[in-house]
């Protein structure tokens, strides 16, 4: 018996470290969605990339993350993402793919993660299946293909997660205050979104530990107050710092990280309150398009830009959309109308919302015949868990004023854990003939299989039909067939059931796959057979993608020569925010959102970091030999001229608003104090992006010489064709 015993404990040892054949393909699968050709993309987000050059600068960047090599202003999140990408750019050297790199290991790390956790309670196919349907689920490859944050914050908070399962197990207390405080790491990637995760880790803790309520209770406050302290303990050392010696925090409106963590990173996200402060007074956003668009039309002569700001007009009363950052009350940025069936909608549901069914059955079926009172099982306790992460984020999705389609990556890991626990669950009820349970299987088959069909036929002009009746037609005869079986033990059932699974994972996989196969989009990441439109949405209807895009877009100091309107973004003349555009970092640009991205170059890599992600060579040599000392090459509304530049030359460029050109940073005065010093003498001028700033721009415009285009520009044009409309180039000394 005892020679037995030793056997027995010899192969659970060896079954623990063998490597799980199955999951290997899982892997690579990952690997190859995360990976594949990033090389490619050269700018990357080039908000987020151009602070990683800087911050590659100094040590007093690298702590602020600051945008611009000179400290000016910071970007609108945290550090901890950019610190590890500027670690990776420095190991790798400053590259588009160094700097996504930590990004896509995340996203295979997060697929292993789940494995990990899913397996050990739920059983190894279990945890196959969530690692698959973690790889498979499209908005996780296109969001860890790009240096947005959210493909690191989902894996921090699933390692705060691993870390309170063993406190559990364990009933160690340390474990506890590790989960805690790495869920204060992951506040200082992307704030409040971090918490959204609070509910299920209380839930969890209270109902699966077995201890007294006194040391509950104890060890919860304990473990809270160390997150809090992590959670703050960077925008208190900022906020702290005298304003002088550090860069203004980016996107804020007090110069404050904490504002700028409970606002405009919190709060304002659910509320969609995100108005445009100035930099002596508040001014709504509205005023700062119109102004915009007032510019821009005295600019331009043509007779189809006032028939385009008529409709415009018409358009954004009608629809009363919300301030920019806020509200999508139509649907902007295909993110679809507040409702309960929000994430049913098109522009959600086809990047996050693909086994939603089956989870819906997965769930009854994991918490069929549960006792309020109990006793729990771990898998019930652990059902629990997910519930209480997938519930309230769900909701804050289906209810909340402004989000990108890339933040709902939040909802992978519960969706994934349910599918592959509930998969293994169903189909053991299944097999047993466990009354009523039977019919949740091929239940959660069929409706699944018609909300992927729902979900696809937008796009029948991009996929064809053949794959949305497939699905459909596969979908329908494999659930009938497994409903009427009654030989469910036999081994036809067991082939019946995978390929139920094949016909659900196979469009979430072509889904996942369209950044590789059509491109994507770093600054606005999506998936679908548009993804490099960042839109998400079905596939635009425009007959010409340069035109549509942002192919005609030109760089600052580039001219487009006689381009029609078509090829221009203008804002909106007396409109509200529905032509206002949200970008990388959550900031509103003011300008009309066009039909579509493009986020292909004509160049073999992909300069996908925005609408501006190129130099004008001719403009970079004149401000290069016309330098005489200056800090900053020159000075421009906001960061998207800005940052090419920062990107190319490693010089400070002064984005005088911040990202969208609406923070409160300068005044008449303080410019004129560094002018004075000789910090800055040029200033590149649109007809876009200066709330909070509106002084300091007549300012400039009364106060400067104007360099003719023909030193400065790539054509003779007398008017620099940008992404924003006219551009000008000024240059002020002053005595």
């Amino acid at each position: 018996m005892k020679h037995m015993n030793s056997e027995v404990k010899e192969e659970r040892t060896s079954n623990k470290n063998r490597i799980d054949l199955f999951l290997v393909p899982i892997v690579l699968i990952a690997a190859f969605l995360n990976l594949f050709k990033i090389w490619t993309d050269e700018y990357a987000n080039a908000y987020y990339t151009a602070a990683v050059k800087s911050m590659l600068q100094s040590f007093h960047n690298f702590f602020y993350a600051s945008f611009d090599p000179g400290g000016y202003v910071t970007i609108d999140k945290p550090p901890v993402v950019f610190w590890i990408q500027t670690i990776s750019a420095k190991i790798f050297g400053f590259h588009g793919w160094s700097v996504l790199l930590p990004q896509a290991l995340a996203g295979i790390g997060s697929v292993l993660l789940l494995y990990v956790l899913v397996k050990r309670t739920f059983g190894v196919w279990a945890g196959r299946f969530a690692a698959l349907a973690m790889a498979l689920t499209p908005i996780v490859p296109a969001v860890s293909r790009t240096n947005n944050i959210d493909s690191m914050l989902v894996f921090t908070l699933l390692v705060a997660t691993w870390m309170l399962f063993r406190a559990v197990r364990t009933a160690k207390f340390g474990w506890v205050l590790a989960a805690f405080a790495m869920i204060g790491v992951a506040f200082n990637m992307k704030m409040l979104q971090a918490y959204m995760v609070l509910p299920a880790f209380y839930v969890f803790y209270v109902v699966a530990t077995k201890i007294t309520w006194k040391k509950k209770i104890a060890f919860l406050t304990t473990a809270t107050v160390l997150m809090l302290a992590v959670s703050v303990s960077w925008a208190v050392v900022v906020d702290s710092t005298s304003a002088d010696k550090r860069p203004y925090m980016g996107s804020s409106q007090t110069n404050s990280v904490l504002e700028l963590a409970f606002g405009y990173n919190g709060i304002n996200r659910l509320t969609g309150n995100t108005s445009v402060t100035g930099s002596s007074h508040k001014q709504p956003a509205q005023t700062e398009q119109q102004t915009a668009s007032s510019e821009t039309k005295q600019n331009s002569n043509s007779s189809a830009d006032s028939s385009q700001s008529s409709n415009q007009r018409k358009s954004s009363s009608s629809q009363k959309m919300q301030a920019p950052g806020g509200g999508n009350q139509n649907g902007m940025f295909n993110t679809g109308n507040p409702g309960p069936f929000r994430l049913f909608q098109k522009g959600l549901s086809d990047q996050i919302s693909w086994l939603l069914p089956f989870v819906i059955f997965s769930i009854v079926g994991l918490f069929a015949g549960v006792k309020f009172k109990g006793p729990y099982t771990t898998k019930q306790k652990e059902s629990l868990f997910w519930l209480a992460w997938l519930l309230p984020v769900a909701v804050f999705f289906s209810i909340a004023g402004f989000f990108h389609q890339y933040y709902l990556i939040m909802l992978a890991p519960p969706i994934a854990a349910f599918a592959g626990a509930g998969a293994v669950a169903l189909w053991s009820m299944y097999k047993q003939h466990n009354g009523w349970k039977l019919w949740l299987l091929p239940g959660g088959i069929l409706t699944t299989a018609a909300l992927q069909v729902y979900i696809m036929s937008p796009y029948v002009s991009s996929i064809g039909a053949a794959p949305i009746a497939g699905v459909g037609a596969l979908g329908v005869i494999l659930a009938l067939v497994l409903a009427v079986r009654k030989q469910r033990k036999n081994s036809l059932t067991n082939y019946l059931g995978a390929a139920a699974m094949v016909v659900l994972l196979a469009m979430p996989a072509y889904w996942a796959m369209t950044p590789i196969i059509y491109g994507g989009n770093s600054m606005l990441p999506s998936a679908g057979p548009d993804s490099s439109s960042g839109m998400g949405g079905p596939p635009s209807t425009a007959t010409n993608s340069k035109q549509s895009g942002f192919n005609g877009m030109q760089p600052p100091g580039s001219s487009s020569g006689n381009s029609s309107s078509n090829n221009q973004m203008q804002p909106p003349s007396g409109s509200s925010n529905s032509g206002q555009m949200q970008m990388p970092g959550g900031s509103s640009n003011n300008s009309q959102m066009p039909n579509s991205f493009s986020s292909k170059s004509s160049s073999s890599k992909r300069k996908s970091g925005g609408m501006n992600a190129e130099v004008n060579q001719k403009l970079l040599n004149y401000l290069t030999k016309n330098n005489t000392g200056e800090k900053y090459l020159f000075a421009t509304t906001d960061s998207t001229s800005a940052a090419p530049y920062i990107i190319k030359t490693g010089k400070p460029v002064m984005a005088m608003g911040g990202f969208s050109g609406s923070d409160p940073i300068l005044t008449v005065s303080k410019l004129k104090a560094m002018i004075k010093k000789g910090e800055v003498k040029y200033f590149y001028l649109s007809g876009i992006g200066k709330g909070g700033q509106s002084d300091v721009i007549t300012w400039i415009k009364e106060n400067s010489k104007e360099i003719p285009s023909s030193k400065w520009q790539s054509t003779s044009s007398s008017a620099q064709q940008g992404p924003f409309g006219n551009g000008t180039l000024y240059e002020i000394t002053l005595k």
